[in-house]
């Protein structure tokens, strides 16, 4: 869908009691810098290190201790930004955000509030029917992450564990341009695919390297248009965050649930409060966290142990020049180059290993044959297991092999899939396996004329039938299939038939 015209998607309309109402949704989505070291410190980011050894004295507040910015750091959110066609900002700055954090030593988060290092871009959220949200992007500032703070370990006392403390985190900032719980899921689904191409986030929601919060709102059909036209944000309802999500299917759920909250509230003649809430996905509910604070509650004001942030445009043009191959235009050059659905472009390019494992099996074969064979028979087999690309018992070259054998008639379909669960769980050359187990397709007419001919010879009645019935002539191409253990060729069977019982 890269060049091509598509359609809005329409919004989610929730039935209240007086009202249909929209839904208007903006996200905050947290995405962990793939690096070595902190932010601003050489401690280590290695997740599941014993608690509180991956920090440095800048991390735990010493006195005296100065932040040195990581370079590399800054580097990844210039490639984030450019991997979302975003401005980049030049010139930036660090500002302290004070507030009591329990698990940041320090007493404030160093982000960036007035100078983000990237300023406007937009991700092309596709919806698999035809339609795609154009989602415009804020901002994406670097920040700091806090510690973790654990209550679970004794009935009397908390922990506190800073192996996370001053990880860079690249908040992303999204427009309220998100209308229902799919297009939000969709929306942190293509930010964590394009992120994964860029190598600047592994996208492992389950470790906590990508969290979002999530600002619903409710409207009145049409207001939201009005909004459009004049971003005048007093069209839409009071939203309300929902903090630090780490599951797509509880993202969809939140937004429902809160919905639905906000409705009913509305509906009864009261007012939202705007506030951070939390999502209980056992009671099904969200619940307040605190309300919600405001840029000067924070008392921003620009951290006087960092210089701002200069940097070259020729650097930034050097890192758009090593950008590699994004989903879009991948999926685009599967689809023209490979002759491929605009399905089976998606299914393969939804992860960069995926991609790539493709790619080396398609690569001067077959692209649609190529493409049925990782799809069916791979990728389901290691769904069925619940492996993925990367734990993949068949090789690329192996997979190839297969499809060569296909390709020149050395085997048929039927005799492929044995070969294929024969590499799967053995391993090995495909072409030596065929040849030591004689796999071999019987491609000689003779051989199969001759098996066919004694079939004939032994089911006169049959011959009979299929001679007035042309359909059940297909008995005798599985009649001769069996008798060849299923070597012969198919399509030569069929041939042979048809002519022996002029059908």
């Amino acid at each position: 869908m890269l060049d091509l015209t598509y359609e809005m998607p329409k919004p989610k309309t929730i039935a209240g009691a007086k009202h249909d109402w929209e839904l208007v949704i903006g996200m905050e989505v947290h995405a962990q810098v793939s690096s070595n070291a902190k932010l601003f410190s050489g401690a280590s980011t290695q997740f599941g290190a014993e608690p509180n050894s991956n920090v440095a004295f800048v991390d735990a507040a010493m006195p005296g201790m100065l932040p040195v910015i990581n370079e590399y750091c800054v580097e990844q959110a210039v490639r984030t930004g450019l991997g979302l066609k975003a401005d980049i900002n030049l010139k930036s700055a660090f500002d302290r955000k004070n507030y009591f954090y329990p698990d940041l030593p320090q007493g404030y988060q160093i982000s960036q509030l007035y100078h983000p290092i990237v300023g406007e871009g937009e991700v092309l959220v596709e919806m698999g029917d035809g339609t795609a949200r154009m989602v415009r992007i804020e901002r994406i500032h670097m920040e700091q992450d806090a510690g973790k703070s654990i209550h679970d370990m004794d009935p009397h006392m908390s922990f506190v564990d800073l192996n996370r403390t001053g990880v860079c985190l690249m908040e992303i900032v999204s427009r309220p341009d998100i209308r229902g719980p799919e297009e939000a899921a969709a929306y942190i689904a293509k930010l964590r695919q394009i992120m994964r191409y860029l190598g600047t986030c592994d996208g492992n929601m389950q470790n906590g390297n990508l969290r979002a919060d999530v600002n619903v709102s409710i409207c009145l059909p049409g207001a939201y248009e009005k909004y459009q036209e004049t971003q005048d944000f007093s069209h839409l309802g009071t939203r309300c965050e929902i903090k630090n999500m780490n599951s797509m299917r509880f993202i969809q759920q939140a937004i429902e649930v809160e919905a639905r909250r906000q409705i009913a509230i509305v509906e009864a003649g009261g007012k939202v409060d705007q506030e951070t809430r939390l999502y209980d996905p056992d009671k099904g509910e969200t619940r307040s966290m605190r309300s919600k604070e405001e840029a000067h509650d924070y008392r921003y004001f620009p951290d006087p142990d960092l210089l701002p942030l200069e940097i070259e445009q020729a650097w930034v043009d050097d890192i758009a020049a090593k950008l590699p191959e994004l989903p879009d235009g991948k999926k685009a050059r599967f689809i023209s180059e490979f002759g491929l659905t605009d399905y089976d472009a998606s299914v393969l390019t939804a992860e960069v290993e995926s991609a790539a494992y493709f790619e080396e099996v398609a690569k001067g074969r077959n692209g649609k044959l190529a493409a049925n064979w990782v799809i069916n028979e791979l990728f389901g087999r290691l769904k069925k297991e619940d492996h993925d690309i990367t734990e993949s018992p068949v090789s690329p070259a192996q997979l190839g092999a297969i499809i060569d054998l296909i390709s020149s008639d050395a085997i048929s379909g039927k005799i492929a899939k044995d070969l294929f669960e024969i590499v799967y769980t053995e391993g090995g050359d495909p072409a030596q396996i065929v040849e030591e187990r004689g796999m071999k397709q019987v491609t000689d007419t003779g051989a199969i004329e001759a098996a066919l001919d004694e079939i004939i010879a032994a089911n006169p009645a049959q011959v009979e039938k299929a001679k007035v019935n042309p359909k059940l002539a297909g008995w005798f191409v599985g009649q001769v299939m069996k008798a060849t253990g299923g070597k012969a060729n198919p399509k030569a069977v069929n041939e042979l038939v048809s002519q022996k019982l002029g059908s």
